[in-house]
């Protein structure tokens, strides 16, 4: 799969954005498809993913009840969309497609591998 990330900006505290992930070259619903992040100085970190192998989704602490994945399988597109935006969800935004772990295991906000990687896109929340 090719990845291409679309819909970062600078948006104000408690604004709304929505990222996309569309995929070129594969189907999206063959992988596990997760939005990490990675703001300057800190370490990359999964917010959000979406399971190939039976659609669930699961959400970082930091986000639960503020930010929604959802996969529109028509246009072969991912999406996040955030709420109650917090300046410190400020960071350069990335969806990877990759596999599922194991049943039993870790959720796919950490996927085994990671076979393709957007370029990303810039969320700032600033007022």
């Amino acid at each position: 799969a090719q990845l291409a990330e679309s819909g970062g900006d600078l948006v104000q505290p408690g604004g709304s954005l929505r990222l996309s992930c569309a995929a070129s070259g594969s189907t999206l619903e063959y992988y596990a498809i997760t939005w990490f992040r990675q703001a300057p100085g800190k370490e990359r970190e999964g917010v959000s993913c979406i399971s190939s192998s039976h659609g669930g989704t699961y959400y970082a602490d930091s986000v639960k009840g503020r930010f929604t994945i959802s996969r529109d399988s028509g246009k072969n597109t991912v999406y996040l969309q955030m709420n109650s935006l917090k300046p410190e969800d400020t960071a350069v935004y990335y969806c990877a497609a990759g596999g599922d772990p194991p049943p039993g295991g870790r959720s796919c906000l950490f996927p085994p591998f990671i076979v393709d990687w957007g370029q990303g896109t810039q969320v700032t929340v600033s007022s």
